[in-house]
């Protein structure tokens, strides 16, 4: 009788953990998700500009 006790309260502390497991991960996912990346930072003074270059590509240069 001892023993059935046992195995079912290691099932039921295995199943609750699992249980928090899969709530932490929703929680991260959740953050992931709502995670916006900034804006990319300015060039550093001094650095040439390479959008001019990109703004004079047409159809044949490439």
């Amino acid at each position: 009788m001892g023993s059935l006790v046992l195995i079912a309260v290691i099932a039921l502390a295995i199943g609750i953990g699992m249980r928090l497991i899969h709530l932490l991960n929703a929680q991260h996912d959740a953050r992931i998700a709502a995670h916006h990346f900034s804006d990319p930072l300015p060039r550093p003074p001094g650095l040439p500009d390479d959008t001019s270059r990109r703004a004079h590509h047409t159809d044949a240069d490439r």
